[in-house]
């Protein structure tokens, strides 16, 4: 197994996410891998927590990520971060994108969870993915 392509696979997908038109339509550049500080977007995207397993062969090192990404907006109701999570999944649904070392082989979605934080008029939706990445080096 190896982490080694940890860095590799965030940039890379960060990238993918900024990159895309409507994904920024909907959150103005707000992609960030820890929660903002002072006074938040609106609507933001947060890239989070991950777990990564060993997923080593005959054929070579790899690993399974389990990523989490998180939508947080302040908007009235959960529709605002519903779109940005389609979106999310759109894109990560897709090409897989391109890593400076190794290479994503694929991207699931694993689950998701919609709720309004207590006390306070935020809405989170969490979102699961796994993606399969094998390392070159």
């Amino acid at each position: 197994m190896s982490y080694a392509t940890a860095p590799a696979l965030q940039t890379a997908l960060y990238q993918m996410l900024s990159a895309d038109a409507e994904l920024q339509a909907l959150l103005g550049g707000a992609i960030y891998d820890a929660i903002p500080p002072a006074t938040p977007p609106a609507t933001y995207l947060l890239i989070g927590a991950e777990e990564a397993f060993d997923a080593s062969d005959k054929t070579g090192r790899g690993a399974e990520h389990r990523l989490r990404f998180s939508v947080v907006t302040n908007a009235t109701g959960f529709l605002a971060a519903k779109q940005v999570a389609a979106r999310l999944c759109d894109l990560l649904d897709g090409t897989p994108p391109m890593m400076a070392r190794g290479r994503v082989v694929a991207i699931w979605f694993d689950r998701a969870e919609a709720r309004k934080l207590e006390g306070d008029q935020t809405r989170r939706i969490d979102l699961r993915f796994r993606a399969r990445v094998e390392d070159d080096d």
